[in-house]
């Protein structure tokens, strides 16, 4: 197995995982004994479920999330300096992407080491795939504000965006909040812009729509606790 950085996608829903990654990830897996992981629990977790006779203690984990001090990362590194595969798992979907893993990739690319991206589940593009949005030009904007005032002045900037630049405007909340962020966007966005949310990717429980905005203002929807994603277009 080649020594480099494996970048290795993990489920966005709990599903079978021959649903959503390919047979080649897992053996990857089998072959790595050093992993840089947003939390060490669930990774664990995860690696069982590519496969149960894999030693899990002989394994070492370092933990990269926002509570790592930045002056440790480069040292995550060792083992593939060494000669040894080094993988990357974040919390859902693909690592780097909306994700702290994206901060020891830049340490690989500057050192000359090898990257290798693993094929997997991306919230961010399914929703777009499944949107009827423009695919051609979006921008990913990650969490609003949350102060109100600050909040408003992003819906306007991103219905500038749309307007402006032909562009696709994909953002995302806190599952427990996504009810209260489809008011605001009902409440201050112009009624005709489209707005697309895909709830529960993969999941059983999978919903992909999209509609005005102003005929989201008059739907009955519950989105709460539930991993979504946002999507805003002309």
């Amino acid at each position: 197995m080649q020594p480099a950085l494996y970048l290795i996608p993990v489920p966005l829903s709990d599903v079978p995982l021959s649903q959503v990654l390919p047979a080649a990830n897992l053996e990857v897996v089998r072959g790595i004994r050093h992993f840089i992981v947003e939390n060490i629990r669930s990774a664990r977790r995860f690696i069982r479920k590519c496969d149960r006779d894999i030693d899990i203690d002989a394994l070492t984990f370092s933990e990269l999330n926002r509570h790592t001090d930045p002056k440790d990362v480069a040292s995550f590194l060792a083992p593939l300096e060494a000669g040894e595969p080094v993988g990357v798992i974040s919390e859902a979907g693909c690592p780097a992407i909306a994700d702290p893993g994206a901060d020891v990739v830049a340490i690989a690319q500057r050192r000359g080491l090898p990257v290798v991206p693993l094929v997997g589940p991306s919230s961010i593009v399914m929703g777009l795939m499944a949107s009827g949005f423009n695919g051609q030009s979006f921008a990913f904007v990650g969490y609003l504000p949350i102060d109100a005032q600050a909040r408003v002045r992003k819906l306007k900037e991103m219905e500038q965006r749309i307007v402006r630049d032909d562009q696709t405007q994909i953002f995302i909340e806190t599952p427990y909040r996504n009810n209260s962020l489809l008011a605001d966007l009902t409440r201050h966005l112009p009624g005709t812009l489209r707005l697309c949310v895909a709830s529960d990717i993969t999941g059983s429980g999978e919903r992909i729509v999209t509609r005005t905005i102003g005929q989201w203002a008059s739907t009955k929807a519950d989105f709460g606790k539930i991993p979504t994603i946002f999507l805003l277009y002309k």
